[in-house]
């Protein structure tokens, strides 16, 4: 089933998850929702408090960067094979250079800016089945989970822009808040105060 995506100004997106247990309700369902709903807007992962769930889970399919001509093909390997379900995940450590990549995010359409994120991290973080992990992953896979992992922490991309970037794009971002923004995929807008 595909889910509405929460958009920019709702207050689920600014929450710290809350981890889960293996009784978590209906989680098997909820996983399929959530990669079938990225599919549906075009995503490479996808963070439960996206669909208005503040809880540590996030989904990634790396598949589409792989696309990318300007990647080796052992690289474009990694992308294409890159499809991980995240539950309570810890990034432990982040290290290498700081490098920029134009990040995008399904709850803010239309916005895109370069982003600043160390190359490598190191992750622990339990599977669909409840099997830890811990794995280190470098390059777009380490960004694409540092993305997603920023939302389970109530962090968006946005707030790693410059003070400038920020008052540029700050109309932007009250009109997605508003509705005022076109998609091709459902989405669940803030509802707005009434005037009095």
């Amino acid at each position: 089933m595909i889910l509405p995506i929460v958009a920019y100004g709702d207050p689920v997106l600014k929450k710290v998850g809350q981890d889960i247990d293996p009784d978590y309700p209906k989680l098997d369902e909820l996983l399929d929702n959530m990669f079938e709903t990225m599919y549906n807007a075009y995503g490479v992962g996808l963070a439960a408090p996206q669909i208005g769930l503040p809880i540590r889970l996030f989904v990634i399919d790396a598949a589409p960067f792989a696309e990318d001509e300007d990647l080796s093909e052992e690289e474009q390997k990694e992308l294409i094979g890159f499809k991980k379900v995240f539950i309570n995940a810890k990034i432990t450590s982040e290290e290498g250079d700081e490098w920029a990549f134009n990040e995008g995010c399904l709850s803010i359409p239309d916005v895109r800016e370069d982003v600043f994120r160390k190359s490598k991290i190191t992750i622990e973080y339990l599977d669909e089945n409840f099997e830890s992990h811990v794995d280190t992953y470098e390059g777009l896979v380490a960004r694409v989970i540092q993305h997603e992992y920023d939302h389970i922490d109530g962090i968006l991309f946005t707030e790693k822009l410059s003070s400038l970037k920020k008052r540029l794009i700050k109309g932007r971002l009250e009109n997605i808040s508003k509705g005022k923004v076109n998609v091709d995929y459902k989405m669940r807008f803030p509802k707005q105060k009434k005037k009095r």
